[in-house]
């Protein structure tokens, strides 16, 4: 009895031992790769932005033919004779009209606007007696000098007229028309694309705003754009108030 319960317990055990052996000898699953992390597809979201475009450095010379106005008066650029905007922040004003008069030869340096006929000044010099007005970033912690208070408050203006040259920003945008008297009209890029069909030199063109008449010119921002007065649309309308309680 004892050795039959002996044999049958061997031969458990060997069953077993075979069974566990059997399983240590299956091999293990494969383990997949890691996935490659995804890859955004070009302009979508976490990829970043394409550069800007790089503004080429040049170096043009011509007659200034005309003086750029900002609406409050002050001079920000210049027009040359062959059409080139030549663009200057206003705080320079003062040291450009010591510098420059009108139907000088200059010497510009700057960087060219990505589309029209624009150039960023650098450096502007006047050829004939070597005086010139450079756009230098302030120094560090350095507090940059008060602008010149304005002569008074903006005056309503309107003027009509044909378009004489379109004016543009460093992008290429429109944001403005020298009228063929000399007035100039400045307005916001989205105005001026919104009314590119009747924005070309020599159409006719009527504009209300607010601005500045000085010894220099008239320049105004409009408020209102059109052919003519009878068909004017507004282009910048006040804030309007706020509601009560």
């Amino acid at each position: 009895m004892t050795t039959h319960r002996f044999a049958s317990f061997l031969t458990t055990t060997a069953a077993a031992v075979l069974l566990a052996t059997q399983a240590w000898a299956q091999p293990a699953p494969p383990v997949a790769p890691d996935a490659p992390p995804p890859v955004a597809a070009p302009g979508r979201a976490g990829m970043p932005p394409p550069p800007p475009a790089a503004q080429a450095q040049a170096t043009v010379s011509g007659k200034v033919a005309r003086w750029l106005l900002n609406p409050n008066g002050e001079v920000d650029g210049l027009l040359l004779a062959d059409g080139t905007q030549v663009k200057l922040p206003p705080h320079l004003s003062p040291a450009l009209l010591q510098a420059v008069k009108l139907q000088d030869t200059v010497q510009v340096s700057g960087r060219r606007g990505e589309q029209g006929p624009v150039l960023r000044a650098e450096t502007l010099r006047n050829t004939a007696n070597g005086r010139s007005v450079t756009d230098e970033p302030p120094a560090l912690g350095s507090v940059p000098a008060p602008r010149p208070p304005a002569d008074g408050a903006l005056t309503a203006m309107n003027a009509s007229g044909r378009i004489g040259t379109l004016l543009y920003t460093g992008r290429g945008d429109v944001n403005g028309v020298l009228l063929q008297d000399g007035t100039i009209v400045r307005f916001a890029p989205h105005a001026g694309a919104a009314l590119a069909e009747q924005l070309k030199p020599g159409a006719s063109f009527y504009a209300r705003g607010y601005g500045t008449r000085n010894a220099l010119g008239q320049a105004f921002e409009a408020t209102a754009i059109g052919s003519s007065a009878d068909n004017a649309r507004e282009v910048f309308a006040p804030p309007r108030p706020l509601p009560r309680g």
